[in-house]
């Protein structure tokens, strides 16, 4: 190849829609109206009805989603400060950030170690008498064994809030990430699957109470102007951002199954024994937002693809418990997150990457 295969291209990504996305551009300028207006709306009555969920709330990004269901929670009383919240302990750090922000206790949980996702069986042996919720992470676009966390939620009594960052359009038995628990976090950070131009997130629930209570909490505590009931925080989804991902949800699905071939290309022409393809099935469940791989000697793999024209990422490379910013985890036991931690790399993959590239990413990798 004499041209790099950058790992993310979004200039290229979004060129095929440029003209449906000027006309979105045009259509909010030409509105007059640029905060809560007609495009949100239009959005989150179509992204509820894509993923299966009867309200979907726009909000300022992906964080902010996660916070807000929790708190929301806080202030519907079903859930007080201090209680404990299951959560994946190899996710990225904000799903962790989220249940802090809350003055919530995280209990973090080793995954599985095909799927990389939280493990419903650790997941058990961590309840106690303080857990309140479960927040198990679609990570890098692989739905969670959200049948069998269900099954916990109800067994115990526990609210479910799904991190569906990265997970848009995943699905375990016809029913959608975002549809699966109580309540779901979304981001459209511009590198996901369906990805805005700047910050934006959702939460789609089909609790009303809830629904409504985020919308209040998001709106500076205000259900009408000027009338606040609670102290809340101004988080609202940007108008342009909403027609920007009303013109790319036509084409997520599209958007998808080209992931799916290339992320085929990998897992079926990779024939190195040192590298570790992910563990998935081809039901669905998997949109594919990364396509990582594993390596014992990741700096070597990575200067190597490098040489060879082929940019990678490491997601993530220090283990949230194993952050500054958490101290108080730094001498916690997490074997199997900290060793994953150490060995993924994130290949290319997504609409600007072809077929033809995909094979001679494989063909570099087999001769590493």
């Amino acid at each position: 190849m004499n041209e790099i295969i950058p790992f993310l291209d979004l200039k290229n990504s979004n060129e095929r829609y440029r003209e449906e996305l000027l006309n979105a551009f045009t259509r909010v300028l030409d509105s007059g109206w640029y905060v809560r207006g007609s495009e949100i709306g239009s959005f989150e009555k179509e992204f509820a009805k894509y993923c299966g969920s009867d309200y979907c709330i726009g909000v300022a990004n992906g964080l902010d989603a996660l916070i807000l269901v929790l708190r929301a929670w806080i202030e519907l009383g079903k859930i007080c400060e201090g209680d404990e919240v299951i959560v994946s302990a190899n996710t990225y750090i904000a799903t962790i950030l989220a249940v802090t922000q809350n003055n919530l206790t995280p209990v973090l949980v080793e995954p599985d170690e095909g799927s990389f996702n939280i493990s419903p069986e650790k997941i058990e042996r961590a309840i106690t008498s303080k857990t309140r919720v479960i927040l198990p992470v679609h990570l890098y676009g692989q739905i969670a064994d959200m049948p069998r966390i269900m099954a916990l939620s109800e067994k115990y009594n526990l609210l479910v809030l799904e991190d569906s960052a990265q997970a848009h359009g995943a699905h375990t038995q016809n029913k959608l990430a975002g549809s699966w628990g109580h309540a779901s976090g979304f981001s459209f950070y511009p590198g996901k699957n369906l990805g805005a131009l700047g910050d934006a997130g959702c939460i789609t629930t089909s609790d009303k109470s809830l629904a409504e209570t985020v919308r209040v909490i998001a709106n500076y505590g205000s259900k009408i102007k000027y009338h606040n009931l609670l102290k809340g925080v101004n988080s609202r989804l940007d108008e342009i951002q909403a027609a920007v991902l009303g013109v790319k949800l036509k084409y997520l699905n599209l958007e998808i199954l080209h992931r799916r071939k290339i992320a085929k290309i990998y897992n079926n022409k990779i024939t190195n024994l040192s590298i570790k393809s992910p563990v998935y099935t081809n039901d669905g469940s998997h949109v594919f937002h990364l396509y990582v791989v594993r390596s014992k000697n990741r700096e070597g793999f990575m200067s190597f693809l490098k040489a060879a024209q082929i940019d990678t990422l490491i997601h993530y490379p220090i283990a949230p418990h194993k952050q500054t910013a958490f101290k108080e985890m730094n001498f916690g036991s997490y074997p199997l997150t900290e060793i994953l931690h150490k060995e993924v790399v994130s290949l290319p993959i997504g609409m600007h990457v072809s077929e033809q590239q995909a094979l001679y990413i494989c063909k570099v990798i087999n001769n590493f």
